[in-house]
């Protein structure tokens, strides 16, 4: 007989008869099953021995029916069950997580609060000078300092050799020197007996970037943050002891963010060493009445200086011009001027009659990247004049290097 079936590989007699009498539907008559079986097995039943054992077999599989339905129920619980105890086992995984999670920032929090206290107490106290007369006038004075970018250090030469700009803490302070020097003609020069002192962002270098960067830090993160803020604190007692001081700093600048673990900027907007930087200042100042240290709730500087409205941002933005309507209407106070940081020149754009968008220089001076980009700027500082019903009269621009 000629057909398709055949035995399956480890397959029993009773498999074969079963599966074969299944099929007689498709095969046709019992006698036609019955040939296929004989031909595979190499027996000579007739017909009725496998008809009469495939209905043994239903009747059997009848009449367990229900210990199977049972069977597979008590397998459906079972399973359940056992997804029931998976979920909770991962409730408690991820609980662990988020509890190592506290303990991890918590143990950091407390870590660069004992790092830094510990850096502040072997600083020594700075003295105290001698208590000037507070007098106002027709005419004010901003000096501005930005993008200090202290704890860095490098040197980027030129097509002959020759040095572009050299950077380091020792460079810095040098820079801040000859910036007193330039500040102290200027306040003789205007008859200045007050003057505001605003720091516009990114004090300290930070890491932003650890392959290109790590390398050229002398100091970490905190080291610079507390050898910065005592320097700065120790420039303005110092400058003091000539001009009373309204100072001011911007509490938000890319540098001085922490960007832990990798995260992109503003992740943690409100982890930044401006904040520690500014509260070692206040702490070391806190004697000097000759200083006035004022924070605005918006971590951004501002005052109204002869009469108008100035701002100060670290200047990380689109168009410094058209930030000017844009604070204005986020305020609801009309900026007369805005003065940013952030891109390392020094620029001006009128916007309006009495309103101009001021972009100032950078005490570092020129880096691998703005020479990547083929940007580059004198380091320096700058000091704004402002005189009542006049605004800005004159703008002093200091070079460094």
């Amino acid at each position: 007989m000629t057909h398709n079936y055949h035995r399956y590989e480890g397959e029993s007699d009773q498999q074969l008869i079963y599966r074969i009498c299944q099929d007689k539907p498709s095969i046709g008559t019992w006698d036609d099953v019955c040939n296929i079986l004989n031909d595979l097995l190499g027996e000579n039943y007739g017909e009725s021995r496998y008809r009469k054992q495939y209905q043994s077999f239903q009747k059997m599989l009848e009449a367990n029916e229900e210990k199977f339905i049972d069977s597979k129920n008590a397998l459906e619980e079972i399973n359940l069950a056992r997804r029931e105890l998976e979920k909770e086992r991962k409730k408690l995984q991820s609980a662990k997580i988020e509890y190592n999670k506290w303990l991890r920032e918590n143990a950091r929090e407390e870590m660069i609060t004992e790092q830094i206290i510990d850096a502040v107490n072997a600083l020594e106290p700075p003295y105290i000078p001698v208590p000037r007369p507070s007098v106002s006038g027709k005419k004010e004075g901003i000096m501005v300092v930005s993008d200090v970018h202290y704890g860095i250090e490098y040197e980027i030469k030129g097509l002959f050799g020759e040095t572009l700009n050299a950077y380091s803490p020792e460079i810095f302070e040098e820079r801040m020197w000859k910036l007193f020097q330039k500040v102290l003609e200027i306040v003789q020069k205007e008859e200045l007996n007050t003057i505001c002192l605003w720091e516009l962002g990114d004090g300290i270098q930070g890491l932003l970037r650890l392959n290109s960067q790590l390398m050229k830090l002398r100091y970490g993160v905190i080291d610079s943050a507390v050898k910065y803020a005592d320097f700065m604190a120790n420039w303005i007692n110092e400058l003091s002891r000539y001009v009373n001081i309204k100072t001011q700093f911007v509490k938000d600048s890319n540098h001085n963010q922490l960007r832990m673990c990798g995260a992109p900027k503003n992740s943690f907007s409100d982890e930044n060493m401006s904040k520690v930087i500014l509260t070692i200042i206040k702490e070391r100042l806190r004697s000097n009445s000759n200083v006035e240290i004022v924070e605005n709730p918006t971590g951004l500087v501002f005052d109204n200086i002869c009469g108008y409205n100035i701002l100060g941002i670290h200047g990380e933005v689109k168009n410094l011009g058209t930030a000017v309507n844009e604070f204005s209407r986020t305020y609801g106070t009309m900026i007369n001027y805005i003065i940013g940081g952030h891109k390392h020149h020094a620029a001006s754009d009128e916007v309006g009659m009495d309103c101009e968008a001021i972009s100032v220089k950078s005490i570092i001076g020129i880096d691998d990247y703005s020479m990547s980009l083929n940007k580059t700027a004198n380091a320096g500082a700058t000091f704004l004049m402002f005189e009542e019903g006049m605004g800005k009269t004159c703008e002093y621009t200091i070079k460094l290097n």
